[in-house]
């Protein structure tokens, strides 16, 4: 399977007659378009054609139901109002675009060098970006967005599986709501991991569905969260970074770990 192969295949099973298809060459992106509202999703395909590598048909079925169920939640009107519940933070790349195809501004806080945190209304199986058109329909701020998202992210359970490698633990989180790494914007739980934590904390972000904490205790300990978090990232369906981060008094500071068992 290459990009070229993958991009005919899902032009094939998301062939629609509402539909148009638009292919970035030098990104090697392709873009599945409303052609009435010009609304549509973008994919990424090298990340894709990495992922059927290891899952085959599976990850090809799974960029299809994303898409169709993204694009038929565009289609239906959506509202800030009555859905405090629904708002959660999403955390994305800093090179994530900040306007929607109609050039609308998303709302978004920047959170570190590597990422930023988006907002999100939750329509069951995908979710909408808020934007300051939902904004400006719901006479809402975005300090009223904001707080409601960080509220909500803390209430979502916690699931740890554990594994250890060379003396050095890993924590994964990975629930497959959709909001797996935004956990790590619940200062709570972070604190508890740190209390939790005899070496140095590093936490990793890969794709939005898994968060990775690790318990640190040699340099070994920074070569298997390197590879790990470089595998997740070229298989995750939403990339955000492949890079990971220091946890220190609340602060997430990015990692470089370069060659073997040398860091900066």
């Amino acid at each position: 399977m290459d990009t070229k192969k993958l991009r005919k295949e899902l032009e094939n099973r998301l062939k629609h007659p509402s539909r148009q298809f638009i292919f970035e060459r030098e990104k090697d992106q392709l873009r599945i378009e409303n052609i009435r509202t010009g609304q549509g999703i973008t994919v990424e395909l090298p990340g894709i054609v990495a992922k059927w590598h290891e899952q085959k048909d599976k990850a090809i079925d799974e960029v299809v139901y994303f898409v169709e169920e993204g694009l038929r939640a565009m289609g239906n009107s959506v509202s800030l109002t009555d859905n405090e519940q629904k708002i959660f933070p999403v955390i994305r790349s800093t090179s994530f675009p900040t306007t929607s195809k109609d050039d609308v501004t998303f709302v978004f806080d920047e959170h570190t060098a590597e990422t930023r945190i988006y907002y999100a209304l939750d329509l069951g199986n995908s979710y909408r970006l808020i934007d300051e058109q939902l904004l400006l329909e719901a006479a809402w701020s975005v300090e009223r967005v904001r707080e409601i998202a960080l509220f909500n992210v803390r209430t979502l359970q916690v699931p740890l599986k554990e594994d250890e490698v060379a003396g050095n633990k890993f924590y994964f989180i990975r629930s497959n709501d959709g909001y797996d790494a935004s956990r790590i914007l619940n200062q709570s739980f972070l604190k508890e991991m740190e209390d939790r934590i005899t070496g140095t904390m590093a936490v990793a972000v890969p794709h939005q569905d898994v968060l990775i904490i690790a318990d640190i205790q040699n340099d070994t300990g920074y070569d298997v969260l390197a590879h790990m978090t470089m595998s997740f990232f070229a298989s995750g369906r939403v990339p955000i970074t492949a890079l990971s981060f220091i946890y220190e008094a609340g602060e997430l500071e990015p990692i470089f770990i370069m060659a073997k068992n040398k860091k900066k």
